[in-house]
């Protein structure tokens, strides 16, 4: 199961955490579900919850403005789907389209998903020296977007309109 998508009580994404952790904050009404899981229920003995896909925080917490979402190899794992950049088959690794070794950076804008053949393929070249070019550009996702994204297509398919907007 996913994580759960906390919003801040102005209905603005905040971020992800664990379901255990968003099951105690609503335990602890410091949280309500704002939508769950269809036919899923969490039992205990004096606890009948259905299992949290979205929850909103029931005081405003202030977030001091983040200007960009923090690079990482898993975001962009989950930014490009974890398809290959340069096949479209499943990717899990990170390839530099310009190589660390030319002087590429751990960025948004220079990293895309890649399978491990197509990685080794291109080695330390740029994709115009490869002959391999990407079937997309990369794009740097909004804070919110990472978010969005990190809960996975299926879930933003169910997430109600206000909130799926499409990344950049």
């Amino acid at each position: 199961m996913r994580d759960t998508l906390v919003l801040n009580a102005s209905f603005e994404p905040l971020s992800t955490v664990t379901l255990n952790r968003a099951v105690v904050l609503v335990l602890q009404d410091k949280a309500v579900v704002e939508q769950a899981h269809p036919e899923l229920r969490m039992r205990a003995a004096a606890v009948d919850l259905p299992v949290p896909r979205v929850i909103r925080l029931c005081r405003y917490v202030r977030v001091p403005f983040r200007r960009q979402a923090p690079w990482s190899r898993r975001g962009v794992l989950v930014r490009d789907r974890h398809r290959c950049a340069y096949c479209g088959r499943r990717a899990t690794t990170v390839d530099h389209v310009v190589p660390r070794s030319q002087g590429g950076a751990d960025t948004w804008l220079n990293t895309v998903a890649s399978c491990a053949e197509d990685n080794h393929r291109k080695a330390d070249r740029t994709p115009e020296q490869a002959g391999m070019p990407l079937l997309r550009e990369p794009f740097e996702p909004t804070p919110a977007d990472a978010m969005l994204l990190a809960l996975g297509q299926d879930d933003l398919d169910a997430l109600p309109g206000w909130m799926a907007q499409p990344a950049a």
